[in-house]
């Protein structure tokens, strides 16, 4: 008896060891993927306060972050060494977490501080011109994610006012100008994802990825104030019907918050935005999609009615599949288009003269690249948030390991960052 439990012991260690992930590469003669590729990536700072989502990098190397509301102390920042950041411009423009959200007729609503920061999501830096300072623009949600008496979570609906843009001369760290947003663009239950600038043309290109399934473009006239749509659920603006991404090997399931919460795949659409060299396309996708698509900024611009949104939606090119979902954009003065891949811990990049994908680097310690920034150094800045651990993504565990990270590589061949076109 005690022979056959020793033999069947065996027989199972032998079966658990044979199934046993590789691991050791030094101890095989065969070829080993050792999940790198592409120039060295140099780790900038360490988060270890807050999980970051967006940041920006100044002409002088300031590296400005941003991180969407739940109970952080405050939702725009500047790092200051290797390991902190501090409230920016100062914490009294960063509203209280008790200030950030408000009942209206029985229905949850974000602030409608037009005047303080409420639930930053992204950030983009503008060069100095003759008639306009190196500016911090900051794109703030205005729909924070609250926690409620029961533990359940949820985001409330934008309320006009809340919702906004707004530019800050980061010479004296100073509000100079803010944009807020019709209720007829800006839905109540839009988030503003990121954002690119053409000052030629004095027009803002936004990105609504709103998991309610209204994405689009919103355009700001940055003379006016006016704000138009464009794309408003084109099929290019939403997630791929039946998508269904992985992340290091398991299926990203997403668990609604909430105790009748119901478990689904990656809600999110239209995510990621850059523009040309030029200024003269603007390249885009929604996060779960395997297609980059691409679209002269000219019709995105156009407000002449009666066809517009039809010549938009006539005037979209799909480029093909990049091999995977990706979020964050960025370009630069090659016309390379970039594009964070947080399936195969990489950026990618596409080649308009070419028409290829390829790899601009790949590292396994790229946990979820969330936002980059290309510098006038010619790096490119990438946080890295280790998403896919949150609790709403892992079984209702957060799994992550302080600290969060902005790590950089250098561009290929002199790249360097494009400005606001004028």
């Amino acid at each position: 008896m005690k022979l056959f439990k020793l033999s069947l012991f065996t027989s199972f260690a032998s079966l658990v060891l044979s199934q046993v992930t590789f691991q050791d590469s030094s101890q095989t003669i065969l070829r080993v993927d050792n999940g790198t590729y592409g120039p060295p990536l140099e780790e900038v700072h360490y988060y270890y306060d807050q999980w970051p989502i967006g940041l920006a990098v100044s002409s002088n190397s300031r590296i400005f972050t941003c991180y969407t509301r739940g109970n952080y102390t405050y939702t725009l920042g500047e790092v200051v060494n290797k390991t902190a950041e501090r409230p920016y411009p100062n914490a009294q423009l960063n509203l209280p977490p008790n200030q950030i959200n408000q009942t209206l007729g029985g229905i949850p609503f974000g602030s409608s501080n037009s005047e303080a920061f409420i639930s930053v999501q992204a950030l983009f830096i503008t060069p100095e011109t003759g008639s306009r300072p190196e500016t911090l623009w900051v794109l703030d949600t205005g729909r924070p994610t609250i926690t409620a008496s029961d533990g359940s979570i949820y985001m409330p609906y934008g309320a006009p006012g809340g919702p906004k843009l707004v530019a800050i001369n980061i010479a004296n760290d100073t509000i100079y100008k803010t944009y807020t947003f019709e209720p007829d663009v800006h839905y109540p239950d839009s988030y503003m994802n990121d954002l690119r600038f053409d000052f030629q043309h004095q027009v803002a290109y936004i990105v609504d990825s709103s998991d309610e399934n209204r994405n689009g473009f919103i355009i700001l006239n940055l003379t006016t104030g006016a704000a138009h749509r464009r794309l408003t659920q084109h099929p290019s603006t939403l997630r791929t019907p039946d998508a269904v991404p992985q992340y290091q090997s398991k299926i990203l399931n997403f668990l609604q918050p909430g105790p009748q919460g119901m478990l689904m795949h990656l809600p999110e659409g239209l995510d990621g935005l850059t523009l040309s060299a030029d200024g003269e396309t603007a390249y885009y996708s929604p996060l779960p999609s395997d297609y980059l698509y691409s679209i002269p900024t000219s019709a995105l611009r156009n407000n002449t009615p009666p066809l517009a949104e039809q010549a938009a939606w006539n005037a979209v090119s799909n480029l093909g599949q990049r091999g995977g979902m990706a979020n964050g954009f960025e370009s630069d003065s090659n016309n390379m288009i970039y594009m964070l891949m947080p399936e195969s811990n990489s950026i990618g990049m596409y080649d308009p003269s070419t028409l290829q994908f390829g790899v601009f680097v790949r590292d396994p310690r790229i946990l979820w690249p969330d936002s980059a920034a290309l510098a006038s150094d010619g790096y490119m800045y990438v946080n890295i948030n280790q998403l896919p651990y949150q609790p709403n993504w892992n079984g209702g565990v957060d799994g992550r390991m302080k600290p969060g990270a902005i790590l950089r590589a250098k561009v290929p061949n002199g790249g360097t960052k494009i400005g606001g076109f004028g």
